[in-house]
């Protein structure tokens, strides 16, 4: 088993029409407003930026994302992403009822010095930290869209 490979799943029903959440997701620049894990966003071009994430551990991660897919029509997100990790990950936003679920999917190598040294003593605590940066990002993306349909 390569300790430092990982494969992540999020899923995050949304009471919001996929149309709306998918034009949220989008704008990666617009991130740090809603979700208080990724620290930074900088756009290099318009399919490039490099983003620093920190979740409860106290380290960053940094990474170039390079968009690789993109499909309103489908609802589909997809970057590769380089840097201390390197790998893939996307978003699908699919209608659900009155809502929406948007499903995160990344499968990634860690090749951040620091990760890669603790990798299996810290493999439980590494996809826990993953766990709770995603519970926050649901939270904050439900109270952004709050904020969004108040303004209309």
């Amino acid at each position: 088993m390569d300790w430092t490979h990982y494969r992540f799943r999020s899923l995050w029903p949304l009471p919001a029409p996929p149309a709306t959440v998918y034009g949220v997701l989008e704008r990666p620049e617009e991130y740090p407003r809603w979700w208080r894990q990724v620290r930074e966003v900088e756009r290099r071009d318009d399919t490039t930026g490099v983003i620093r994430i920190r979740s409860l551990l106290p380290y960053d991660v940094t990474f170039t994302a390079r968009e690789v897919r993109r499909d309103p029509g489908a609802g589909v997100l997809e970057v590769a992403m380089s840097g201390d990790i390197e790998g893939w990950a996307r978003w699908t936003v699919t209608p659900v009822g009155a809502g929406c679920l948007a499903r995160y999917d990344q499968v990634v190598d860690v090749r951040k010095p620091l990760l890669r040294r603790f990798a299996v003593p810290g493999r439980p605590v590494f996809r826990v930290n993953h766990w709770l940066m995603m519970r926050a990002g649901r939270r904050g993306l439900l109270a952004y869209l709050g904020r969004l349909s108040e303004a209309v």
